[in-house]
């Protein structure tokens, strides 16, 4: 049973225990007969059943819930008026001769007209209310839960987006690479094409779940890492540390990949020696990323690669870890950093 329902049918429950003891609570404080009070409200109390189940099935929906208030008060009024004339026939006929047998107290002072009608009135006001409120609460918590389902759904969709935005990004960036290598070194190119299969195998068929160990994420970061120093000339050296142990983390596949994409395009260059430097560390369930490179800026009519890697990990992590994410990049002594630290719980 969900919580919904189970808050739907103790609203009922609580609707009906109230109303139930109106008779006592409506008794104008004399010391009654038992049986004449359940004899006197046993009508009202099935009148208050329609009135409730009447609005919260047919008049709330058709009426009120369209703005129709107008229709909606004119309608009750009828139906309350009704039932109170009724209430009075009903009373006189059926349950005169037995009212008549129950001890009446002769000193009891009735109640005026006034109060009398008054009483009546809220007695059917009581049921119409509740049924307002209850209908209007159900209402609510449907409107919400429909409101976070379209969140939800829109979140997901914008996540697929954004996955499947990177996949091609990465594959291209990743053929060019080994385009360079063609006439170069043939073998290598060999070498990488076959990683690159193993590469794209896993984006294709193992980063559509949500969550995936942080293992798998750092052993495609390694092959990554082992395919791109394939292209690179002996100038530049690459240094990734790892945690080696089995963390046990899980989070959100290929976050870390656009920023060692981004140090191999823009930290290397074909006739200067560089850096790169990769560490990761975990401390309990927080992993901090942190990757460096030396500088080198692209041309303004160098129009290589899309430029969408950074801007899609800021909107991935805006998306799956809104205020348990702190990610920055700058520029120190000519060297690039990125600096990414997540909270996976």
């Amino acid at each position: 049973m969900t919580i919904n329902k189970k808050t739907s049918i103790f609203s009922h429950l609580l609707v009906w225990v109230f109303l139930s003891g109106m008779p006592y609570l409506l008794s104008y404080g004399q010391d009654q007969d038992i049986y004449k009070i359940i004899a006197h409200f046993s009508i009202p109390l099935l009148f208050s059943a329609v009135v409730f189940y009447l609005n919260y099935f047919v008049l709330i929906d058709r009426f009120l819930f369209t703005k129709k208030i107008l229709q909606f008060i004119l309608v009750n009024t009828v139906i309350i008026i009704v039932f109170l004339f009724l209430k009075e026939y009903l009373e006189n006929t059926l349950f005169q001769d037995f009212i008549k047998n129950i001890s009446i107290d002769k000193d009891r002072v009735e109640p005026p007209f006034k109060m009398f009608i008054y009483v009546q009135m809220l007695s059917y006001l009581a049921p119409l209310l509740f049924s307002i409120v209850v209908k209007s609460t159900k209402r609510w918590v449907k409107i919400e839960d429909e409101r976070k389902e379209a969140e939800n759904i829109k979140l997901q969709s914008e996540l697929q987006h954004l996955h499947y935005q990177l996949q091609p990004h990465f594959f291209f960036n990743s053929l060019n690479n080994i385009y360079s290598l063609v006439d170069i070194s043939p073998d290598q190119a060999k070498t990488s094409i076959h990683s690159l299969s193993k590469l794209m195998r896993y984006m294709l068929y193992e980063t559509n779940m949500e969550l995936v160990s942080l293992s798998k994420e750092i052993d495609f970061m390694k092959k990554y890492i082992d395919l791109m120093k394939l292209r690179v000339s002996h100038k530049i050296k690459v240094v990734y540390n790892f945690p080696a142990d089995e963390t046990g983390i899980k989070i959100a596949p290929l976050l870390f990949i656009s920023l060692i994409e981004n140090a191999f395009k823009h930290g290397v260059s074909a006739s200067k020696g560089s850096l790169i430097e990769v560490k990761m560390t975990c401390h309990e369930n927080t992993v901090l990323f942190v990757i460096e490179n030396d500088n080198f800026p692209k041309k303004t009519d160098d129009k290589s690669g899309s430029g969408i890697g950074l801007l899609n990990i800021e909107k991935r992590l805006e998306l799956l870890y809104p205020n348990k994410n702190n990610f920055k990049t700058f520029v120190k002594d000519n060297r690039f950093f990125a600096i990414l630290n997540i909270e996976t719980t």
